[in-house]
């Protein structure tokens, strides 16, 4: 059994059990969340396809962490030029694990 739910602007494809990495969520450490944005849902049998989303399939989630990526660096370099810049980035991030589809 697995779905597909959009959180935020992502899509991730979830089990029962699974611990996914979101972009930052406002909810606390230890909150259990319901995720309502589902796309698919299919038990191995039957498939659901929403039109964008599934009204009777929820995902129930618990927040395990609010955290920060590793650093990613961009550099950009002009040869000539004398220019060069370094710019890093950190992306929020939200620790989920995913408790239970419910249908």
């Amino acid at each position: 059994m697995f779905a597909v739910v959009q959180v935020g602007n992502s899509q991730f494809k979830v089990s029962e059990g699974d611990v996914i990495k979101a972009n930052r969520l406002d909810h606390e450490k230890g909150q259990s969340i319901v995720l309502d944005k589902v796309l698919l849902y299919s038990d191995g049998k039957n498939v659901k396809l929403g039109t964008p989303y599934l009204k009777d399939v929820e995902v129930k989630a618990e927040v395990l962490n609010q955290m920060r990526a590793p650093k990613v660096i961009a550099y950009k370099y002009r040869k000539r030029k004398d220019s060069a810049r370094t710019h890093g980035h950190r992306q929020d991030l939200t620790t989920v694990k995913i408790a239970k589809i419910s249908v």
